[in-house]
């Protein structure tokens, strides 16, 4: 069975080094491992892939040894589950605005006595029943974490609550939608001050934190203030500028 990278990354006070996928490029994964990232946060929400899709790119996660977080486009149980089953190392809810909904997650994902996980035992995360059931059930809770999104002000004014919860590993800030909302409030949040926040109740309750970083010197105030799971770099960006150098060439002298 493998051990994350990512906790081992949390555990040892170090920043996850991760990057973004939301497209089928099963080569992604091998090169993201070679050039030495922990984790890939892989996007379903707002990007398609098939099951299929998500199981190959997960096997290849398992044969390169790199994380794989995944983004669902749902909340139901069984479903969340599968994902982990199938491979996946973590996985990050979008849009979790109370302390319920948090609870009913841990619920879903993480194995008795922590949450009400359902147990099969013929997937790649025990080793397609290759794996002793008990040594199973206590490494997927020691080597699978669950993230939730901080993105609307409800969830930010309940933060502290949620992230005590057990069986919640961690949470990650949405700063575009988490944006959007707070210029629609009062403008007494401000966005910085929320990433103030989060890194706060973490810190209290002993939980990481992470959010996008576009920049370097994002990623380096986000590590200042406490941040582990930060993403920088993935395919569109990678992509974009291989696009805008190469076209140059047409055009130089």
């Amino acid at each position: 069975m493998r051990k994350s990278k990512t906790l081992a990354r949390i555990r040892n006070n170090q920043t996850v080094r991760m990057c973004g996928l939301g497209h089928f490029m099963p080569f992604f994964v091998k090169h993201a491992a070679h050039f030495g990232f922990d984790c890939i946060w892989l996007d379903l929400e707002h990007r398609n892939f098939t099951d299929r899709d998500v199981q190959t790119l997960l096997a290849h996660s398992h044969l390169h040894d790199i994380d794989i977080m995944v983004r669902p486009s749902t909340t139901e149980k069984t479903k969340l589950y599968r994902y982990l089953e199938d491979g996946a190392a973590g996985l990050m809810i979008p849009h979790v605005n109370s302390v319920e909904k948090a609870k009913q997650l841990a619920d879903s994902v993480k194995f008795p006595p922590i949450g009400d996980r359902g147990l099969d035992g013929a997937g790649l995360d025990a080793d397609y029943y290759l794996s002793d059931t008990d040594a199973f059930v206590k490494h997927a809770n020691q080597e699978t974490f669950l993230v939730v999104q901080i993105e609307t002000p409800e969830a930010l004014a309940q933060v502290d609550q949620i992230v005590s919860l057990p069986g919640l590993d961690g949470v990650f800030v949405g700063p575009a939608d988490l944006g959007l909302r707070l210029k629609l409030g009062d403008g007494k949040m401000t966005l910085e001050a929320a990433y103030e926040k989060v890194a706060e109740a973490c810190k209290r309750r002993g939980k990481f934190w992470g959010c996008p970083t576009a920049t370097p010197e994002i990623l380096k105030q986000r590590q200042k203030q406490g941040g582990q799971l930060l993403n920088h770099g993935g395919e569109f960006g990678a992509v974009m500028t291989m696009l805008k150098n190469s076209i140059l060439a047409f055009d130089s002298p």
